[in-house]
């Protein structure tokens, strides 16, 4: 399979290229700056925000490689504090990132995949899609939107072969953590002093979750399935369950006990 992963120069991504191409795909994975590589992985420098440079990329292993099966779409970031005092710049950057970024790729490899009628397109999205988490709500609302617009491309490509997945993580361990934008400035601290409480139990529960190399293994199995479910969860019992519960409880009751899980 010719696999195409943006953003592999840690966790979810590095863990997924270094995986697949271990087992005999042919990865090509984008990172924003140069970097040490993994063998047999193509690296493709560039920018998902940029449309450009994501369709010359995609370009460039059509014509080397004929063709594109797989997409993964991992590259993402993440602003933390509260949703009054997000600059616009930070705003703009996460959902330039994380939806639009999504957007760029699939706008790129779409074309192929249509014209040979197969193709996966698997979307990182996050149980935070599913769910607005306090104090990460922009970032929630980059999943939300990828959540919708997977939907839609799942029913706008059904008949032409392509199989839209989404993947759904919980807390994972990985570079996520360190590399999140945080609010700092005092008035953002003084106005919403749960603020503090409530990332550093988001901190601790990331940094005691999951390995990567379980979503790695997870996207393993999709490209090899005929018919993949439309969608997973791959995150610890306690919040598979808070996923289900979201579902089927009536919203205020949910609220309560998302609120208290982050001591609201």
């Amino acid at each position: 399979m010719i696999v195409f992963i943006t953003g592999i120069s840690s966790g979810f991504g590095l863990e997924t290229a270094r995986l697949l191409s271990q087992e005999g795909h042919t990865v090509y994975g984008t990172v924003r700056r140069s970097m040490v590589s993994l063998p047999k992985v193509h690296y493709l420098q560039l920018d998902v925000r940029d449309k450009e440079a994501v369709a010359k990329a995609v370009s460039q292993v059509v014509e080397k490689e004929g063709r594109i099966d797989v997409l993964v779409n991992n590259a993402g970031m993440g602003i933390g504090g509260p949703l009054e005092f997000a600059t616009e710049e930070e705003i703009r950057l996460q959902m330039d990132t994380n939806f639009m970024g999504l957007v760029h790729c699939v706008d790129a490899v779409l074309p192929y995949m249509r014209k040979q009628g197969s193709g996966k397109i698997i979307a990182l999205s996050s149980i935070g899609g599913l769910m607005g988490l306090p104090f990460q709500g922009f970032y929630s609302a980059s999943k939300f939107a990828i959540e919708g617009y997977c939907e839609a491309l799942r029913l706008e490509t059904k008949a032409l072969g392509i199989k839209v997945v989404v993947l759904r993580p919980g807390d994972f361990a990985t570079g996520f953590t360190g590399s999140r934008k945080k609010a700092e400035n005092q008035a953002a601290l003084q106005a919403y002093p749960i603020y503090k409480t409530a990332i550093e139990k988001v901190e601790h529960d990331e940094n005691g979750g999951l390995k990567p190399i379980v979503l790695a293994q997870i996207i393993s199995k999709i490209i090899a399935k005929t018919n993949p479910r439309n969608g997973y969860v791959v995150a610890s019992l306690e919040q598979r369950l808070s996923v289900t519960l979201k579902k089927i409880l009536p919203p205020k009751w949910f609220d309560r006990i998302l609120g208290g899980y982050y001591k609201l």
